[in-house]
């Protein structure tokens, strides 16, 4: 490495966008997305930017957001740009640029993120955007009602608090005209109620959420150790910290996402006991005990994952789970066995009665895949859960090609064999011949048509069976390779997403199914009685009803903490990281520590650049592209040094080799 290739290096900050703070969401992104516009130009990878030298056209922007740029939607602002750069590489005609701008977004917030306190990234992170605010709330009473809406006030607190005050959150659209931005007025829409780390999850932001900082955050929410709810009163109000044990509620302790996956795997396995109760009875006169309990055991899961999708804040977030199509899919089932299952008992059709049961046999398909759902924490099972999927989306893409020359096949088929064979008949022929009973096919052929039989059969045949089966072999055997070289991002994925569901809930009361069913008895009287009245009543109606949960969870943290007490302080470790022994701690490949020299050299490359470099106003730093600067000249000295080391050893080795 030449110290001549200095002079590439920028030597200001002109292209970077001033940001004052104040600006609305929508002029956010469009300042930073002009930003990534005019810097990336060529198709780069994640770690392209992470590793060489494409990285250093971002540092400006890095050094600036980090130094003196203060906006709350910040990352937000970045991460939802990753989205909607994503999608605008499916339809680009620069194929990889847009992907690159992604990625550049992913690589400036987890950069800036590492700038920053713990406090200070869990505030960013867990930041939760308010929705846009309607033309009443410019009044002087709008703004006053909100304020009561969000916990300043008992008199209006609501169920659903906010995590932020609306009213301080002007960078959102209230102090410029969205109109006149209407470039990403949609994005701004589809970003309301999510946190950063929601947005990075609907915009599939896999790179940004394997880094470090962010598990570490999404690991404190699995463990429990970040709460947004510490106290259980009329006036708590949901904001992200860490969790104080002496402080905080014991029944807060229910939000945790560790113990309400665990009560939920509970739950689908007393469902599937009633299941299987309810099916090997099939009592055809009257309903059992056991059929009761499955249909209140069907309704709460149904209203569980109802208030799901409205925590959610966004039908994307709730729909970025990979179990989701699982729970409708049992909710639908359920209804429907509910429905034919009274049809049939008020009208006294056997038919009917029997129908409801052969639907409620469905449900199996989907409710025993859903209790081992946990095990997607697992590795293993992590990252064959996102192979599945993709793989799937694709063979639905193949089979629209399979679907077409079926089509063409049968059609001539039916018209040949219209004096043999029904339609029905020769599409079930087809059919089988297709999945590999191609014996079948050869014996019909001369039945079909003496002429036209044999060879058109041949035809498809081999088109089916050798073609057409190889070729989706081979793409799903793409699909899979491509998912398994980025297992670990695709496997922190989808344990990103399992955590942030159970834990994007704005409601101070969870009750956990089928106790959930218990508050709507009380829901009537919210015609009557204050907000703040039926608030408290939901509050002694958990404690009464989930005190045995919280007695198991008191046990289990206190036994857990006993056990751990001589390994120090709790961390925000999750399910994936195991608690190793005690080592020094190692250095990232792009930490800027590493590229110091020794002692003499670092000083003295310090000192004439703080001698001709340009000082901070009231400090004695110098500025950063001088301290850069300083670091690619130690690490071009370490690289030379290393070089002559290499070159030595290779040496010796041929003297070696000769003797």
């Amino acid at each position: 490495m030449s110290l001549l290739s200095m002079s590439r290096w920028p030597t200001d900050d002109a292209g970077v966008p001033e940001i004052d703070g104040a600006e609305s969401f929508a002029d956010l992104v469009d300042k930073l997305s002009q930003y990534f516009d005019h810097t990336i130009k060529l198709p780069h990878s994640f770690e392209a930017f992470r590793t060489s030298q494409h990285g250093r056209a971002l540092y400006p922007l890095i050094n600036h957001l980090s130094n003196q740029v203060h906006h709350p939607a910040l990352v937000s602002a970045l991460l939802a740009l990753k989205g909607h750069f994503s999608a605008l590489e499916e339809t680009s005609d620069e194929p990889g640029v847009n992907q690159a701008r992604g990625y550049a977004c992913e690589f400036v917030a987890w950069q800036f993120l590492n700038s920053l306190t713990d406090r200070d990234v869990i505030d960013f992170l867990l930041l939760e955007l308010p929705p846009a605010p309607s033309p009443d709330t410019d009044s002087p009473s709008g703004t006053a009602d909100h304020s009561h809406q969000n916990g300043h006030s008992a008199a209006q607190s609501s169920e659903r608090t906010p995590l932020l005050d609306v009213a301080n959150g002007d960078y959102f659209g209230t102090r410029s005209n969205d109109a006149a931005n209407p470039r990403f007025g949609s994005l701004k829409s589809r970003c309301e109620n999510l946190s950063a780390l929601e947005i990075a999850a609907v915009g599939g932001a896999k790179k940004f959420l394997s880094q470090r900082p962010i598990q570490k955050i999404i690991n404190g929410l699995w463990r429990g150790d970040i709460v947004f709810w510490e106290t259980l009163s009329v006036n708590s109000v949901k904001r992200p910290r860490t969790y104080n044990r002496r402080q905080a509620d014991p029944f807060s302790r229910l939000r945790v996402p560790r113990y309400l996956k665990i009560f939920e795997t509970l739950f689908f396995a007393i469902f599937l006991a009633l299941y299987y109760a309810v099916l090997v009875r099939r009592d055809q006169e009257r309903v059992t005990i056991p059929e009761i309990l499955l249909y209140l055991w069907i309704a709460s899961f149904a209203y569980d994952e109802f208030a799901d999708w409205v925590d959610a804040g966004q039908t994307s977030f709730y729909a970025s789970d990979f179990w989701w199509t699982w729970d409708i899919s049992i909710v639908v089932v359920g209804m429907a066995f509910c429905a034919l299952r009274i049809v049939g008992l008020s009208n006294g059709k056997k038919d009917t009665i029997d129908l409801a049961y052969d639907v409620l046999g469905l449900e199996a398909l989907f409710l025993v895949p859903r209790i081992f759902s946990l095990l997607s924490l697992n590795p293993y099972f992590g990252t064959l859960i996102p192979c599945l999927k993709e793989m799937t989306k694709d063979f639905v893409k193949f089979l629209s090609l399979v679907l077409i020359l079926y089509l063409g096949f049968l059609t001539t088929f039916v018209l040949l064999a219209r004096d043999h064979f029904k339609p029905q008949e020769m599409s079930w022929i087809l059919i089988k011949v297709f999945f590999g009973s191609s014996y079948l096919g050869f014996d019909v052929a001369q039945e079909i048509s003496p002429f036209f039989g044999p060879p058109v059969m041949l035809i498809f045949i081999i088109l089916t069976n050798i073609l057409l089966i190889t070729s989706l072999i081979s793409l799903l055997s793409n699909s899979l390779s491509k998912i398994l070289e980025h297992a670990r991002d695709e496997y922190l994925f989808i344990y990103s997403v399992y955590v942030l569901e159970a834990s994007s809930s704005n409601r101070l009361t969870y009750f956990l199914p089928p106790l959930n069913l218990i508050p709507l008895c009380i829901r009537p009287f919210r015609l009557i009685l204050p907000s703040e009245r039926l608030r408290s009543a939901r509050i002694v109606l958990l404690k009464a009803t989930h005190l045995p949960f919280v007695g198991v969870i008191w046990a289990y943290e206190h036994l857990d903490m006993y056990r751990k007490r001589d390994l120090g302080p709790m961390s925000f470790s999750g399910p994936q990281t195991p608690i190793a022994a005690k080592r020094p701690p190692r250095l990232a490949v792009n930490s800027p520590r590493l590229l110091k020299a020794d002692t003499q050299a670092t000083s003295s490359t310090a000192a004439r650049a703080q001698s001709t470099g340009r000082s901070q106003p009231g400090t004695g730093q110098v500025e950063p592209d001088a301290q850069l600067r300083t670091l690619v000249i130690n690490l071009t000295a370490q690289v030379e040094a290393l070089t002559a080391i290499v070159s030595q050893l290779q040496e010796q080795r041929e003297a070696s080799e000769v003797a």
